[in-house]
C-alpha cells in the first residue's frame, strides 16, 4: 500500500515539474522578426499579433532582432526554450536559400526548427526598361541567346533569393546574362529606369509604382499561376515551361516544442490570417494568404531546401 501511495505521489510530482501544454499560454508569446520594422515579415506579424492575443488570452509581442540577413534573429529562436513562448517569423530566403549560399549560417532550418504555419506566399517580378528590345520572357530569352552575356540583370545581391530565382530561369531557359548585384530595391529600380541595367528581378511591391507609371515594363511574375492582382501579366512559366520560383513567409518554433502547442499556434495564426482586415491588407501588397497545417509547411520547406541546394551546386555558386 505504501508503495502505491509513493508511486502516486511521485507521478503527481513529476507531472507538476513538467510544463503542461494544456495550460499554454500562461504568459506573453514573442514573435521574433529577424528584420527591421517595416519589412514584410514585420508588417504581417504586427497585423496578426492582436488577433492572436484575443484568442490566446495572452499578449503576443512582436520583437525585431535584425542582422546578418535574418540569421541573428533566427539563431536566437533556434537556441530558445522549446516551450512555444518564443517563435520566429521566417521566409524562404533565410530558411531555404541562405543555408546553401552562406558559409557561416549558425542554424540548421531542418533540424533546429519545427514549422508552425506558412502564412503567405509571394512572387517576384521580372521587369525591364521600356526601351529594351524585348517585351516578354520569351523575347528576352531569344535576345540573350543571340547576344551571349549582353543581357544585364539586376538583383539585390549575390546568392539572394532573387538572384537564385533568375539563375533558375537561366538554367531552364538555356541562356546567359551578366549579373549586376545591388544592395537595395530602390537602387535597382532607379538604374533600370535610367538605362544602366536592362532588366531586374525583385519583389513586386517595390516595383509596382514604377510599373503603373510606365517607367518599368513588367515581363512576368515568377509563380506558377497568374496572381489576382496581375491577371493580365504572364508568368515566366508560360515561356519557360515548368519554371516556378515563388517565395513564402511563415512561422516556426524551436525544435522540441510540444506538438500540441505547435498545433494551437497553427490554428491561431491561420485564423488570424483569414480575418478580412488582415488578409485584405496583405493581399493588397501582393501576398497570397495560406491556411494549411504544419505538415504542409514542413513539406514546402524540405522541397525548397532541396531545390535551391541542387541549384547552387548545379551553377557552381561558391558560398559567401
Amino acid at each position: 500500500m505504501r508503495i502505491l501511495i509513493w508511486l502516486a505521489l511521485f507521478a503527481s510530482t513529476l507531472a507538476c515539474a513538467q510544463p503542461s501544454s494544456s495550460l499554454y499560454p500562461s504568459r506573453p508569446v514573442r514573435i521574433i522578426v529577424p528584420f527591421p520594422p517595416g519589412n514584410t515579415t514585420d508588417i504581417m506579424s504586427r497585423l496578426i499579433a492582436p488577433r492572436m492575443s484575443e484568442r490566446l488570452g495572452q499578449q503576443v509581442i512582436v520583437e525585431n532582432r535584425p542582422g546578418a540577413s535574418g540569421m541573428l534573429g533566427l539563431d536566437y529562436v533556434a537556441k530558445s526554450a522549446p516551450d512555444g513562448y518564443t517563435i520566429a517569423c521566417v521566409q524562404g530566403g533565410n530558411m531555404a536559400v541562405l543555408p546553401h549560399t552562406s558559409k557561416n549560417i549558425p542554424y540548421d532550418p531542418l533540424k533546429d526548427f519545427l514549422p508552425i504555419a506558412v502564412s503567405t506566399t509571394n512572387y517576384l517580378a521580372i521587369v525591364a526598361n521600356p526601351n529594351v528590345p524585348f517585351k516578354t520572357i520569351g523575347e528576352m530569352v531569344r535576345y540573350a541567346k543571340a547576344n551571349p552575356g549582353k543581357l544585364t540583370v539586376a538583383t539585390n545581391g549575390e546568392g539572394g533569393f532573387p538572384h537564385l530565382a533568375f539563375e533558375h530561369l537561366r538554367t531552364m531557359g538555356g541562356f546567359t546574362y551578366t549579373h549586376v548585384p545591388y544592395k537595395g530595391s530602390a537602387a535597382i529600380a532607379t538604374d533600370i529606369i535610367g538605362g544602366q541595367v536592362q532588366a531586374g528581378i525583385d519583389g513586386i511591391t517595390g516595383m509596382t509604382p514604377h510599373i503603373k507609371s510606365g517607367r518599368l515594363r513588367i515581363l512576368a511574375t515568377t509563380n506558377k499561376t497568374r496572381p489576382a492582382l496581375w491577371p493580365d501579366t504572364p508568368v515566366a512559366a508560360e515561356d519557360v515551361p515548368g519554371y516556378d520560383s515563388g517565395g513564402w513567409f511563415g512561422y516556426a518554433a524551436p525544435a522540441g516544442t510540444p506538438r500540441e502547442i505547435v498545433s494551437r499556434l497553427n490554428e491561431e495564426i491561420n485564423r488570424a490570417m483569414k480575418q478580412p482586415d488582415v488578409s485584405e491588407k496583405l493581399v493588397g501588397t501582393g501576398l497570397i494568404v495560406v491556411a494549411e497545417p504544419p505538415e504542409y509547411f514542413g513539406a514546402l520547406l524540405r522541397s525548397d531546401f532541396a531545390k535551391y541546394g541542387k541549384l547552387v551546386k548545379d551553377i557552381g555558386f561558391q558560398p559567401q
